[in-house]
């Protein structure tokens, strides 16, 4: 499977946001898939987004999150599909899911100018601290007793009701092929110490982020919240295309 996917850029009218920022008319939105599962759970969203004319870079990490440092492994690949892809800036770094906290990562990796991040359905960073600190301590009491060899089971295995049942079945067995199993270090590494002061915007999808929203409000982000579940991006792709578009132009 090859590293990333790009379609041409487009010119996006400019506007103004709330504090008489203008947003710059060239932007490629880059998605990144969580770690936990492939880029085929973000491909539906791609393509939406590409049938509308924005140019879109759809990056696959699978491969980096094999084996520890995770997070090292995961944005030097991240900063080289963008290189090897040739795309110019400005850019948008749009992480779902566990790839959210790690948006500031990515975009200090990179020499191209990012004019915002967007977390889709995901906590916000968490600099020095890792995963296993930021979530409910039951979440990761059972997700360490299913731990063999050193690996965590695939993500949909991490909960009583199978998550993606919601997913049509030909798109959800690739979605199943493609989850990872992921070594525990990955969950204990301390997320990169990076701070970012440009702009954020943020995307609901599911209650389960509701809080992570709130503060993004609190932070006077534009936020948009679409109520369907958490893999939303596969689908439900026009409401969630929509509702990235209207974050960027408010960014």
């Amino acid at each position: 499977m090859p590293a990333s996917e790009v379609v041409p850029q487009i010119n996006i009218e400019p506007r103004m946001d709330a504090n008489a920022a203008i947003i710059t008319s060239m932007l490629t939105v880059v998605l990144m898939h969580s770690p936990f599962l492939g880029p085929s759970s973000m491909r539906p969203l791609a393509d939406e987004l590409a049938s509308d004319g924005v140019a879109v870079l759809l990056v696959d990490l699978q491969m980096t999150v094999n084996e520890a440092p995770v997070h090292q492994r995961l944005i030097g690949a991240f900063a080289d599909a963008l290189e090897d892809a040739g795309v110019t800036g400005p850019l948008v770094l749009v992480g779902h899911s566990g790839a959210g906290p790690l948006l500031p990562g990515f975009a200090d990796a990179l020499e191209l100018e990012v004019a915002g991040l967007v977390f889709l359905d995901s906590d916000l960073p968490t600099p020095g601290k890792a995963w296993r600190e930021t979530v409910d301590p039951a979440l990761v009491r059972q997700v360490k007793a299913s731990v063999r060899d050193g690996r965590l089971p695939r993500w949909d295995r991490w909960f009583d009701t199978d998550p993606l049942r919601l997913v049509p079945a030909g798109l959800r067995e690739e979605m199943r092929d493609e989850a990872p199993e992921v070594p525990w270090e990955f969950l204990k590494e301390q997320r990169p110490v990076v701070e970012w002061s440009g702009a954020c915007g943020y995307v609901l999808l599911s209650p389960v982020y509701e809080e992570a929203a709130a503060r993004a409000e609190a932070l006077g982000w534009p936020v948009e919240r679409v109520e369907s579940h958490h893999l939303a991006a596969a689908t439900s792709p026009s409401a969630v295309a929509a509702a990235l578009r209207s974050v960027i132009s408010r960014l």
